[in-house]
């Protein structure tokens, strides 16, 4: 059986690209198709892989570096992917991927880690978070359109649907009319340790990205006055470095060893944005570290109120202060044991075991 990986980019490395990093440990001769592909941001993740990108590989660095520009151009390049010679093709999809064209006879299992958010339930949010004036509102709005239409008519191109949540799963059916099947991304549990180790910090690992609501936590701290780690890059850094005071450091991008062992030495974990699935949770928990989380998406299916976290109810600096205080009046009733024992649901083994389930289906 012949199988290829597809993943919209290869050009940082998150929770997505973790899984697909994933995947190709599953199956080692399957080639990445990727629509960009940065060697330099991947930092040897995927060395040895054989990554094909698409022909937008040629376009200039600042485009290549800056894949919004691209938008217009972005379906027609998935389609041109030769998927020719494959029995069975794993999209890793968050916009693109799945809308792969494949022969009748190959089977194109998707697995979802969001339907393309920014012209669907996030649309509006989208052009507010960016600051879209009316002029370039003009030509966003039909092109917003063009992408909303053949995101709905490419989801007929997928055999089987599988979602990264139960979250994610709901909305696979709101947008696509299509039923899935929930398979939970896969945490690296055996890379951590738990650890009653208090260094007193709080902690956050993210990419610095609008809907990430940093600049919540950002708030909250500066009235807190706790001493806040924040570990990642993005776009907003610069922004967010100049309204924090000085118990917030920002670490920018560090390697996997040195966030584990800000993980199993921090106090508790802060995570303000809604994800569909949200990995870095699920890393500190498995740490035995509680979890301090907006009460929306994914982290309701795994985080447990009380035993593995908090969770705060409107996405506001006076709400995530409340939740903060909660945690640390409850401190001494949580357990490390449980809280890691929990984590290990969503072990790589698992999700290894459930996808080859699927692949192997004749």
């Amino acid at each position: 059986m012949k199988i290829a990986i597809v993943h919209d980019f290869l050009n940082q490395f998150g929770g997505a690209e973790r899984v697909v990093k994933v995947l190709h440990e599953m199956f080692p001769t399957a080639p990445i198709y990727t629509l960009l592909y940065n060697k330099e941001k991947l930092a040897g993740e995927f060395e040895g892989a054989t990554i094909i990108p698409s022909h937008l590989q040629k376009k200039p660095k600042f485009l290549r570096d800056h894949p919004k520009l691209l938008l217009p151009f972005l379906p027609v390049a998935v389609e041109q992917f030769d998927l020719s010679d494959y029995d069975v093709v794993i999209s890793s999809s968050g916009a693109w991927s799945k809308g792969i064209i494949t022969k009748p006879e190959t089977r194109n299992i998707c697995y979802c880690h969001a339907p393309m958010r920014f012209v669907w339930d996030w649309h509006s949010e989208y052009l507010r978070e960016h600051k879209i004036g009316k002029l370039k509102k003009c030509v966003l709005y039909p092109l917003m359109n063009y992408l909303r239409v053949w995101d709905r008519m490419s989801a007929h191109r997928v055999d089987l649907w599988i979602a990264n949540s139960q979250h994610t799963r709901k909305r696979i059916q709101k947008y696509y009319r299509a039923d899935s099947k929930v398979i939970y991304p896969p945490v690296d549990i055996e890379r951590f340790e738990a650890k009653e180790d208090d260094v007193g910090y709080f902690l956050i690992v993210s990419r610095f990205s609008p809907y990430k609501r940093i600049d919540l936590a950002v708030e909250a701290f500066n009235r807190l006055g706790l001493h806040l780690v924040i570990i990642g890059e993005g776009e907003q850094r610069k922004e967010l470095e100049k309204i924090a005071n000085d118990n917030i450091e920002f670490l920018g991008f560090k390697p996997d060893e040195v966030v584990r062992e800000y993980y199993e030495n921090c106090r508790a974990f802060i995570f303000p944005g809604e994800e569909d699935f949200g990995i870095t949770p699920v890393e500190a928990m498995a740490c035995g570290k509680p979890v301090v989380a907006y009460r929306r998406g994914g982290c309701l299916e795994t985080i447990v109120e009380g035993v593995t976290g908090e969770f705060f109810n409107e996405p506001t600096a006076d709400s995530l202060i409340e939740a903060v205080d909660r945690m640390i009046k409850n401190e001494k009733n949580y357990s490390i044991e449980k809280i890691r024992k929990h984590a290990e649901q969503f072990s790589k083994e698992r999700f290894k075991e459930e996808i080859l389930k699927i692949v192997n289906q004749k």
